[in-house]
């Protein structure tokens, strides 16, 4: 069995070789999606500029009214389609997926539905 330890490293290291071909620019920015055991977190930002155009999490008001535990596959759904909306709102439409050296799979690839849903092209 894999230790902890192991699979952290296991992802970072992927996240790392991830990194070396996806950038964001200001046309199509990286939409970047960090997660915790209790919560799920997702940027929009500019690699060019190294900036942040929009930010959204299980933490916000809006999100942690609707659902009970912010880390679970509901939360990450409603954190893509915020974080679409947001995107929206600024002028987005499309993004690169950055998806932080995870597996698309369960909240990952929820937030993603949630972002397609709200119409982020990626």
């Amino acid at each position: 069995m894999f230790k902890r330890e192991d699979r952290k490293v296991a992802r970072a290291r992927r996240h790392r070789r991830i990194r070396k071909r996806i950038s964001g620019t200001q046309d199509r920015p990286r939409l970047a999606v960090a997660r915790s055991l209790k919560h799920i977190y997702a940027q929009i930002i500019d690699d060019q500029s190294g900036t942040t155009l929009a930010f959204a999490s299980s933490l916000d008001p809006e999100i942690r009214s609707q659902v009970k535990n912010g880390g679970n596959v509901e939360a990450a759904r409603l954190v893509g389609k915020l974080i679409g909306e947001k995107a929206q709102a600024k002028g987005i439409k499309q993004v690169v997926f950055d998806r932080g050296g995870n597996l698309y799979h369960g909240r990952v690839a929820a937030l993603a539905e949630g972002a397609r849903e709200s119409g982020l092209e990626f």
